[in-house]
């Protein structure tokens, strides 16, 4: 039975094609609308998820302290505050996983006719579980390097892209301000930072060969900052209590005294970037949504103008034996129909819009079969809500004025 009722709707269709398809119109804008929004909004949200994983995960950052010079103040990181004792000592606290203590500077690196100017970073080996980084290539330097400031080094991938090209750059010599560094290892991929920075623009170093042979420092010992990471999320807040009076104790920080160093959750940042971006995911899928509506409003408009042209019929199909229900169902069968199928013509040109926008704009899009569901489900479920009424209205007909109605 629903499958002749649902092929009488679809010949009711076919009885007044271009009022159908300028019906079906509402509906095929709004659900490409949707799906190119949720594409759009979700392919942004992934970009920042991939950020945050390439960041590493349960992350602090512990800045030095801050300068006052001439009446000028500097920002946290111009006095050296901060030691590798002062790293070695946050590695003995509970619930920390790993401790690297960072000193940066840039430099120019020369391998044969090819230079290229880079952020060089002296830290530990611990940098690479800090930042979840593996390596594509090679070996880490080790705590042997580090104690023996050793010249070697780690490349990121645009540093060995610019410097050999295609050329393995393992067991090679480069040169850093005139200076021999054998590469013992290659950086995996991370790509760009939040802050769009490239992140395999760089070179690692032991952090005693950045001190002693690099770029100094103003105090034997000293670096510009530490990353440490925690066990797991959930300790995260004692963690971040236990650094605090663990270094205004090794610091002899008086009570009332402002901190010369500065703790930054770098979770806690990344974390509320990706809430951002989903709100600004489900506000495009909301803004979309409005086009939905508008077509089932078109849906209902229609479908009354179709009640009011074939009452006579609905009159001699209920004098004939139909029920109520029948007819209700076939005035909501032909606009379930409508909502279908002008769901199928949006999702195509809405996935299709997707990629063919991504791929002339490079704007970041991604196309779920969730989105899809969704748009396809909100689709049927306005057909329903908007093709209820004027289909109750036509069930409710009585059959002799029904006959009447001219």
């Amino acid at each position: 039975m629903i499958g002749a009722m649902l092929l009488e709707a679809w010949h009711a269709m076919g009885a007044n094609r271009l009022r159908t398809f300028l019906t079906m119109l509402g509906m095929v804008i709004g659900v490409a609308a949707v799906i190119l929004m949720l594409a759009v909004g979700q392919g942004v949200q992934q970009k920042v998820q991939d950020s945050i994983s390439s960041m590493g995960a349960n992350l602090f950052i512990i800045l030095s302290g801050s300068t006052t010079s001439g009446g000028t103040r500097m920002g946290f990181g111009a006095s050296p505050t901060l030691t590798l004792a002062d790293a070695q000592a946050l590695m003995e606290l509970p619930g920390m996983e790993e401790v690297a203590p960072i000193q940066p500077g840039t430099a120019q690196m020369v391998y044969g006719n090819n230079n290229w100017s880079t952020m060089v970073a002296g830290t530990t080996p611990g940098i690479l579980t800090v930042r979840d980084w593996s390596l594509s290539a090679g070996s880490p330097f080790t705590e042997s390097d580090v104690r023996s400031a050793t010249r070697v080094a780690l490349l990121g991938k645009t540093v060995v892209e610019n410097l050999f090209g295609e050329e393995d750059a393992v067991g090679k010599t480069i040169r850093i301000k005139q200076s021999p560094y054998t590469v013992v290892g290659v950086l995996a991929p991370k790509g760009q930072s939040l802050d769009g920075r490239d992140q395999d623009d760089t070179v690692l170093v032991p952090v005693t060969t950045a001190q002693t042979k690099l770029f100094g420092s103003q105090f034997k010992g000293t670096v510009r900052f530490i990353m440490a990471k925690a066990a797991s999320a959930e300790v995260m807040a004692r963690v971040e209590i236990q650094i605090n009076e663990l270094l205004r104790q090794r610091h002899r920080i008086q009570e009332g005294q402002d901190n010369d160093f500065s703790v930054r959750n770098l979770t806690a940042l990344a974390n509320t970037a990706a809430d951002t971006a989903k709100i600004m995911s489900l506000l495009l899928g909301a803004i979309a949504s409005i086009s939905l509506l508008v077509g089932g409003i078109g849906i209902m408009n229609i479908m009354l103008v179709s009640v009011t042209e074939r009452t006579r019929e609905i009159g001699i199909r209920m004098a004939i034996g139909a029920r109520q229900k029948d007819v209700l169902l076939q005035f909501l069968l032909e606009a379930i129909v409508i909502s279908v199928v002008g769901c199928l013509i949006g999702v195509l040109l809405g996935v299709g819009g997707a990629l063919v926008g991504a791929r002339l704009t490079g704007i970041p899009v991604l196309v779920t079969p969730g989105s899809i569901a969704l748009a396809f489900a909100v689709a049927a479920g306005v057909g329903v809500f908007f093709g209820y009424y004027p289909a109750n209205k036509a069930a409710r007909l009585k059959p002799i004025e029904a006959l009447r109605y001219q």
